[in-house]
């Protein structure tokens, strides 16, 4: 076996599980308005299992409805009506030999007021959360008593419905976290002051579990190990949170880090390198003898596998990476590394998700709706028949490899003499390697599946009928925007750049603070001198905040120089002309090149060839509609999964 480690069993007190594969905790706020698991959500957590993970940690779960919600549709332990479908989830998984701990959460001060009709948020002490920025209220000691017991009690119907035991989420400044935490925790009563004050919370809800269930039910608690904030817990105070939690009879620790107001250290983009963390649960673990489990960013199988070896865990966390592809842990035990499609850190997932809807995923177009697309409802009607895909980016590979998974005969036609279009160019910058290997995997798929690769070959007419194709997926992407402006034959595209196109000088101007104007900037701002440019108020509009802040870190720390509500105006030899967007004043800035990032608009040349051929044409990605990788992937895979 490759990776021996990995699929190694282990316990976590009376659990036994099959690997060292963890799902750790992440909200997808699939339940039902309830707070029921139903369809959409048993089907989510059933891929992973099928694909072998050996726990499951659920998303957070709600045990106060009125001040804790955490997501629209979360996942709740507060009536004992959840029983039957919790209990049909947790038979669900166990036909997998997987087991399923329950999170017990409470957001404090880090949830909206609108989540709780309107009203006044709550926290350990009068402490705003600046990333929420809304004042709450301190719990009062009866309160706290009050809250003790609904932890206790989503805890028992955990318990009643099959679950194998529940995790404490006392991490990422959530409600528990507050408690232990100096910067949160400024009572007065019993519930504040010293550590042992401070765990006192905590203390009890693990007490009165152990109490009502029996010592042997297991109880997980995930803690910090670090909260990288101003008079926050430190490495060493969470060591010492660790080995006092030890002393209470938990069954493991599961290590993070960070709360909201840290940034972009509690979920990480793709800047931070697997295991950038691992120095935190590999100091807990020297002073504990529980099981740790740790997320470390972890993407690939080899790197989970060096985590263990190197004793920084006892347990892998993997997050993200089972919503990138749900076979992963089966992928890895087989040692097809390049078949996992990688998460690529881009956080569509939890910019889609803090916009009220269930998780999505850039490199997995099935996520969030399993209950719909998964393999079970997909139609094996192809037969045979012929279907031409022309364009081999990622969502003609994305069309091409759902159609012959349905038993299509799929040519797939290129231009140029490689696969991955303009995604192998998006791969250029700093900290997108793992988009160069999502197109390595593609490749891979769409070799397995039997697509029939035609390289160098424009797709045309001519061509879709030599091979008597019944339809056609368009998936040829966009042309660059070029505004119809004085001198704009002088400057480059983004694309040209990114290919290799030499720059005049080093004085440059980027035209665009969109995803590819900012990373083109931070890529070339490490040895030029670079300006943005940008027409609307701020830039990365589509970026996750945490994404958006760490490239703005990085071109601020470059001297980059970001330009909004600024537009192109004319392009001269020596220097570009701007106007303020609101203003119109005008004003140059000097530069050697300008660098065109303005998007893409579509072309329809191909399609408007093809039907007047007569020849049925599907339009996906670019083709149809700009718009991120995301879009592209969910409407090639789509699309296909339905073609009749």
């Amino acid at each position: 076996m490759k990776y021996p480690k990995l699929f190694e069993e282990g316990c976590i007190g009376t659990m036994r599980l099959k690997n060292r594969v963890v799902m750790t905790a992440m909200g997808c706020s699939l339940a039902e308005p309830s707070g029921v698991p139903g369809e959409k959500m048993i089907r989510y957590y059933e891929e992973r299992a099928k694909g072998g993970v050996g726990l499951i940690i659920t998303e957070i779960t709600r045990i106060d409805d009125e001040t804790g919600v955490g997501t629209p549709c979360q996942l709740s332990v507060t009536d004992e009506k959840v029983i039957p479908q919790l209990t049909l989830l947790a038979d669900t998984l166990h036909a997998y030999d997987t087991k399923l701990v329950v999170q017990l959460h409470h957001p404090g001060n880090q949830t909206p007021s609108r989540l709780i009709g309107g009203k006044q948020i709550v926290s350990a002490s009068d402490v705003t959360c600046s990333v929420i920025g809304e004042k709450p209220r301190p719990l009062t000691t009866q309160e706290v008593e009050a809250m003790v017991k609904k932890f206790i009690k989503g805890a028992y119907l955990a318990k009643a419905a099959g679950c194998d035991g529940v995790e404490l989420h006392a991490a990422h400044g959530y409600l528990l976290n507050q408690f232990l935490s100096p910067h949160t925790n400024h009572r007065t009563d019993k519930y504040g002051g010293n550590f042992f004050n401070r765990m006192r919370f905590l203390t009890e809800i693990i007490k009165g579990i152990q109490f009502t269930l029996g010592p042997k039910f297991p109880i997980l608690v995930r803690i910090d190990g670090n909260e990288y904030i101003p008079d926050g817990l430190t490495k060493e105070d969470c060591i010492d949170i660790a080995r006092y939690l030890e002393s209470l009879g938990i069954a493991a620790l599961n290590v993070s880090c960070g709360t909201y107001e840290s940034g972009y250290t509690i979920v990480e983009p793709a800047a931070l390198p697997e295991g950038w963390k691992q120095d935190l649960a590999r100091d807990i673990k020297k002073n504990v003898k529980i099981p740790v489990i740790a997320v470390n960013t972890i993407k690939h199988p080899a790197f989970a596998e060096q985590l263990l070896e190197n004793g920084v865990c006892d347990f892998v966390g993997t997050a993200r990476a089972q919503l990138a592809d749900p076979e992963w842990t089966n992928k890895a035990m087989a040692g097809e590394d390049v078949m996992i499609r990688k998460c690529i850190g881009c956080m569509e997932c939890f910019r889609i998700l803090n916009l009220g809807r269930a998780l999505e995923c850039t490199v997995n177009p099935v996520l969030g709706h399993e209950y719909r697309y998964g393999e079970e409802r997909q139609k094996k009607d192809g037969a045979g028949r012929t279907v031409a895909v022309i364009g081999g980016g990622p969502a003609g590979m994305q069309a091409s490899l759902t159609l012959a998974q349905r038993g299509f005969t799929v040519h797939l036609f290129e231009k140029a003499d490689h696969l991955g279009g303009t995604a192998n160019l998006a791969a250029i910058p700093p900290h997108k390697e793992l988009l160069a290997e999502f197109v390595e995997t593609q490749k891979a798929e769409i070799e397995k599946a039997g697509v029939i690769v035609h390289l160098n070959t424009p797709g045309s007419v001519k061509a879709v009928q030599e091979i008597g194709a019944e339809a056609v997926f368009d998936a040829i992407g966009g042309d660059p925007i070029c505004p119809k402006l004085p001198g704009v034959e002088k400057a480059l595209t983004a694309e040209h750049v990114l290919a290799g196109e030499k720059l005049n000088g080093k004085k440059i101007v980027i035209v665009g603070g969109g995803v590819t104007g900012l990373e083109t900037a931070e890529w070339l701002s490490t040895d030029n001198e670079v300006t943005v440019v940008e027409m609307l108020d701020k830039v990365g509009g589509s970026l996750y905040k945490a994404s958006l802040a760490m490239l703005e870190k990085e071109l601020e720390k470059n001297k980059a120089v970001i330009r909004t509500g600024t537009m192109l105006a004319e392009i001269k030899d020596d220097r570009v002309i701007v106007k303020n967007a609101k203003t119109r004043f005008r004003e140059e800035i000097p530069c050697d090149t300008v660098i065109l990032a303005m998007g893409v608009r579509t072309n329809s040349a191909l399609e408007t060839e093809l039907k007047a051929a007569g020849i049925r044409t599907i339009l996906v990605g670019d083709a149809e509609k700009p718009g991120q990788i995301r879009d592209a992937l969910q409407a090639a895979f789509r699309k296909a999964f339905v073609y009749e």
